[in-house]
């Protein structure tokens, strides 16, 4: 009995596990799979790491590692083992203008580990 309120002790609780449990059967959003991954990261450094089963994936700055990991397994039908994020900052570059200066815009690229056997063709 609530002296203040009107719930009782157990309504608060459930009511947060209930949040809780919503927010984490939601891996990702479904069918947002192309929104998510925009492009393969094509770098000397991706490329080599493709050879140990690291993926590089070029994201948006919304998309959190569940969604990446549950877009890579929509798209491309592996199981990754692990997803790291990385953000990249804006470079400033050099204008042939009056201006001077510019900023290229700041990027975002995900790291997927894959099990050792999976693949990704990209072709």
């Amino acid at each position: 009995m609530a002296i203040f309120g009107t719930s009782k002790k157990g309504e608060k609780k459930e009511k947060r596990a209930a949040k809780k449990g919503a927010a984490r059967s939601r891996t990702h959003a479904e069918g947002k799979a192309h929104e998510i991954i925009r492009a393969p990261w094509f770098s000397e450094k991706a490329i080599l790491g493709t050879e140990q089963g690291v993926y590089v994936f070029a994201i948006p700055a919304s998309a959190t590692k569940a969604d990446v990991a549950g877009a890579v397994k929509e798209l491309y039908k592996v199981e990754p083992v692990k997803v790291r994020v990385a953000n990249l900052p804006g470079r400033r570059v050099s204008k042939r203008s009056r201006a001077g200066k510019a900023v290229r815009a700041r990027r975002r690229k995900a790291y997927v580990y894959l099990k050792a056997g999976d693949k990704i063709e990209f072709a």
